[in-house]
């Protein structure tokens, strides 16, 4: 039973795979052809073709001129809508990028612009596969729209898009034509970070920094301030806490204090995700502190630093980490 949803998924996209797409030029713009537009009847054109075809049996039966007339009035508009839903996605230009890194669990975002260059607008036009159906949206003449694309995430690591499917039912709902347009879009997904996870490894500084610093080093007594994540128990000022004053670290110039490893080799047992998971949260919860931190993976050490560029770069690290290989993948 567990096997039923990734063989469907996977039959779904062997069966996408055998479907022609717009291909991507130079520029990274796939533009739609008129071999790569699918159109099939909606179950309200299905219903209109029957009311059609019952009039012309009833109108030939009886030799009922005018119910001929109105039959064949019929059809021809039912032709026309057809025609029209088909060329409002001809010559349609779907240009796709990546939005930014998500957690796994969160939706991926991507922004699929979308260029007329035709000289009248394009009506009802949406993307499908999305998380939600997306709102129809409307393309003026020679102009451009841009629309978000929220694509499920379950796993950590690169999410790749393949291809958008771009559908329209203008002018009447009677049809509906679709395409698939070709992307080199990825997305980050990030590890789905544990609800709670121990204090990682502090480091009092071997490597020695560059002194006379304002910190929270060992040398010049500067004040207090309020306890943080990551603070030494020998910073604490017990006597405040007695007199119930809360957690209050008594700050210190010089060196610059502890450093925090996010270490693999001590993130505990059980099975390599739940170990990434929780070095996650590890890092969050870190640099929320505003401390220095580093990571530890096997094969690869990401240096002290603190700040949000290096929890990105972190992040990173262990959303492309193979547990598997002898060394993450940057």
């Amino acid at each position: 039973m567990d096997r039923a949803p990734g063989a469907i998924s996977s039959l779904k996209r062997r069966l996408q795979d055998l479907l022609r797409k717009a291909p991507l030029d130079a520029d990274g713009i796939a533009r739609i052809a008129a071999r790569q537009i699918y159109i099939m009847p909606t179950p309200t054109g299905v219903l209109y073709a029957v009311a059609a075809f019952a009039m012309l049996m009833g109108s030939l039966n009886y030799q009922n001129n005018l119910g001929l007339l109105f039959t064949f009035f019929l059809v021809a508009v039912g032709l026309v809508a057809m025609h029209h839903c088909w060329f409002n996605l001809l010559g349609l230009a779907v240009q796709v990028r990546p939005g930014p890194a998500v957690f796994a669990g969160t939706p991926a975002q991507f922004e699929v612009t979308l260029h007329n260059t035709r000289a009248g607008p394009r009506f009802d036009l949406r993307l499908a596969g999305g998380v939600d159906p997306g709102t129809p949206v409307c393309v003026n003449a020679r102009d451009q729209q841009t629309v978000l694309l929220g694509v499920p995430t379950r796993r950590r690591g690169l999410l790749q898009l393949p291809a958008v499917e771009l559908e329209t039912r203008h002018p009447m709902h009677l049809f509906r034509a679709w395409c698939y347009a070709q992307t080199h879009a990825e997305s980050l997904v990030y590890p789905r970070p544990a609800a709670a996870a121990p204090p990682p490894v502090q480091d009092q500084g071997q490597a020695r920094r560059p002194a006379q610093r304002g910190g929270e080093g060992r040398d010049d007594y500067l004040g207090p301030r309020e306890y943080r994540y990551g603070d030494s128990p020998h910073h604490l000022d017990w006597k405040a806490l007695a007199r119930e004053r809360g957690l209050i670290v008594k700050q210190f110039g010089g060196e610059e204090g502890l450093d925090v490893w996010i270490d693999w080799a001590r993130s505990g047992g059980g099975d390599p995700e739940t170990r990434i998971g929780l070095l996650t949260r590890q890092l969050l919860d870190t640099a929320r502190a505003q401390v220095r931190f580093g990571l530890r993976l096997p094969g690869r050490e990401l240096t002290l630093d603190r700040g949000e560029a290096h929890l990105q770069r972190c992040l990173a690290a262990l959303a492309l980490f193979n547990p598997g290989g002898d060394r993450g993948q940057a």
